[in-house]
């Protein structure tokens, strides 16, 4: 398989994709967060920024925040951008630093250290792969930021993990938000993810910047971050979009291997209660084998997997399908598809090795 794919948003669409809107348009419109469609789960407070409001807010003044990106991955680097586009000073730091510095040409400071990203900053975002490399920074740089300044914990982790951070958080006297986001790629680059926030109400004034430039709706569940209210929400989002994304590779895969033509059964989804955005997307980067650049990778969904089943047990459930989901994810990523897009996951159902060279 190739290294390389083009965009989902160049090349032709599969034919189940509307015409009418093109594949680009029909993959924002699928990748557009979960929760933005649906509210505030639960009658949880939702701050919502319309497209006038994302415009209002551009053109207002605003006092200039200085925020500390920590992690420049797909997710990381996307949102120092719209930080600084949004008129805040941004530092940004990355274990490799080779890979933030393209941020410096959109006036984006590139720190040496994480110590050096926190020092004096007001806000810190962390976006980093899992848990315990948060840990590992922020026991490190957490003692450098200022008293009084918030941490906005972005990164997916465990609701074991939040307790472990918001600790680190008290010792160095900063305002604690347990903050994962809904969205991948594309809502990254736009500014339109859905944060899932928990944390003191004296620091939402300082925050609620922040958030904005980087979301379009922010719901909060809670004024604990400790509590990992949010990241139990995020794992419940991330359980629907694993599960839909395997769905989508085993209906293209199993159409194609009994002679059926996948845009036929889309047609009979065509506009019902079955048919859905993100499915028709995801079924399109396997149909097309757009596999890379990924907007969901392998390794991070598989990492999620985990964490859904160790919460799911702890609760005394058991998940089959999350379990199948998890164990598929795997066999993928150990076959050389760790950094491919989670649709990659289709690899997994033929018989024959599918590692790449």
């Amino acid at each position: 398989m190739p290294s390389s794919w083009p965009s989902p948003c160049t090349g032709s669409p599969a034919p189940w994709l509307p015409s009418d809107s093109g594949a680009c348009r029909v993959q924002r419109t699928a990748t557009l967060p979960i929760l933005g469609a649906i509210g505030g789960p639960g009658g949880w407070p939702t701050t919502d920024r319309s497209t006038s409001s994302i415009r209002e807010n551009q053109g207002r003044s605003m006092s200039q925040l200085t925020v500390a990106v920590l992690g420049t991955g797909i997710m990381g680097s996307a949102m120092a951008r719209n930080i600084a586009g949004a008129g805040h000073a941004v530092r940004a730091w990355n274990r490799t630093i080779s890979r933030a510095q393209p941020l410096a040409d959109d006036g984006i400071e590139i720190a040496p250290t994480a110590t050096a990203a926190v020092e004096g900053a007001d806000v810190v975002i962390t976006m980093l792969f899992d848990g315990s490399a948060v840990a590992e920074v922020m026991r490190e740089a957490a003692p450098a930021m200022r008293p009084g300044a918030a941490w906005l914990q972005m990164t997916t982790v465990g609701p074991d993990d939040v307790a472990g951070l918001a600790a680190i958080a008290e010792s160095a006297g900063v305002l604690f938000y347990d903050s994962p986001v809904s969205g991948t790629r594309q809502p990254a680059e736009s500014g339109t993810l859905v944060i899932m926030t928990a944390g003191p109400a004296s620091g939402r004034e300082l925050v609620t910047p922040v958030l904005d430039a980087v979301g379009l709706r922010t719901v909060w569940t809670g004024e604990d971050g400790a509590a990992a209210t949010s990241t139990r929400l995020k794992l419940v989002v991330n359980s629907w979009v694993i599960a839909v994304s395997n769905a989508a590779g085993e209906i293209v895969t199993l159409a194609k291997a009994i002679g059926v033509p996948p845009a036929q059964f889309f047609e009979v989804l065509d506009g019902g209660v079955l048919d859905l955005p993100f499915l028709r997307v995801k079924a399109d980067l396997v149909e097309r084998g757009a596999l890379s650049p990924a907007n969901f990778a392998v390794d991070t969904s598989g990492k999620d997997a985990h964490l859904i089943l160790d919460l799911a047990r702890e609760a005394g459930l058991r998940l089959d399908g999350m379990e199948a989901f998890s164990a598929r994810l795997d066999r993928v990523a150990e076959a050389g598809h760790a950094h491919e897009d989670m649709a990659a996951s289709y690899l997994a159902g033929f018989s024959t090795s599918t590692k790449t060279s």
